[in-house]
């Protein structure tokens, strides 16, 4: 396997690892605060059909990608209402949420199917972008990936060194304490749910202006739930779900892969790894669960309000 081959394959693992990326991060956020949001297929799904509707109209790209994040936001807040407002089960919202973003998505998108759209393109850095090995990877990439890295730099630094990431912990672990500290606990967890929608639109705008500039119907092809699945396998650190995001991202392209190098593998069977990886990881997480509870939030998926 020589050295170019290797460099493609790590360019196209991180194309593939950026909608997990994105989709992960904002579930990271979301969970921290306590709240566990299980529509991130439907969100993404509908981001990525309002974003293609809006570029193709439109012509800006970058128009149809905040379309798209205000179209996650707008599945968001509805599950903000019912989940946090009406203090409806998580989990079951959650689901509903993925239902109706998967039809909503197939409704609206039934016109744009299989249209043509010139989507972004790589823009290398110039001489970075001549490094060998990761130069193609990381700075040969599309702005949308670039802008993965950015908000990635971003919310480690949120989580890990300002005090806005004492206060998402301090949510989610102990939302009384929190709201007896004077902290703001439905606001706090409101506005992480609207941010973990506005970063699965994104990721939908991803899949539709970039990845395959194109609509289809259930494009995500179930990566919202590796991005979930991803949550939990990174332990919810942030470090983690980028090495988990770039890893689920390898395991998608290795059917392309061993085609490539002539390996006899049938390539539906391979395309069934990075589910079959998810399935993996969260069987060993379960024989752990002590390991498990330890360091996810305290309170997530309990619904919690004011005084109680």
């Amino acid at each position: 396997m020589d050295l170019d081959l290797i460099s493609n394959i790590l360019y196209a693992m991180v194309r593939c690892g950026t909608p997990l990326l994105l989709v992960a991060l904002g579930e990271l956020v979301c969970e921290k605060t306590g709240v566990l949001n299980l529509g991130q297929e439907g969100m993404m799904l509908f981001g990525a059909v309002i974003g293609f509707i809006v570029a193709f109209s439109t012509g800006s790209l970058w128009l149809g990608v905040l379309l798209a994040c205000l179209a996650g936001i707008l599945l968001a807040a509805l599950f903000a209402l019912v989940a946090l407002g009406c203090q409806a089960n998580q989990v079951a919202t959650g689901l509903a949420l993925t239902i109706f973003g998967i039809g909503l998505s197939a409704f609206v998108g039934s016109a744009w199917v299989g249209k043509p759209l010139t989507g972004f393109e790589p823009l290398a850095i110039p001489l970075l972008s001549d490094i060998p090995l990761i130069g193609h990877m990381l700075f040969n990439q599309d702005v949308l990936v670039y802008l993965s890295f950015a908000l990635f730099a971003l919310i480690t630094w949120a989580l890990l060194k300002s005090r806005l990431g004492l206060i998402l912990q301090a949510v989610g672990e102990n939302p009384n304490a929190a709201s007896a500290m004077g902290l703001p606990v439905m606001r706090v967890r409101t506005l992480a749910v609207l941010f973990g929608g506005a970063m699965a639109g994104m990721a939908g705008a991803y899949l539709s202006l970039a990845y395959t500039p194109m609509w289809a119907q259930n494009m995500s092809a179930g990566r919202g739930w590796i991005a979930l699945a991803l949550v939990v396998f990174a332990s919810w650190r942030v470090l983690r779900v980028l090495l988990g995001a770039y890893l689920f991202g390898l395991a998608s392209i290795l059917h392309l892969v061993a085609q490539g190098i002539g390996i006899s593998i049938p390539a539906n069977l391979l395309a069934m790894l990075p589910y079959v990886a998810t399935i993996v990881v969260l069987v060993l997480l379960s024989r752990d669960a002590v390991r498990t509870r330890l360091y996810a939030p305290v309170s997530l998926g309990q619904p919690w309000r004011g005084g109680h």
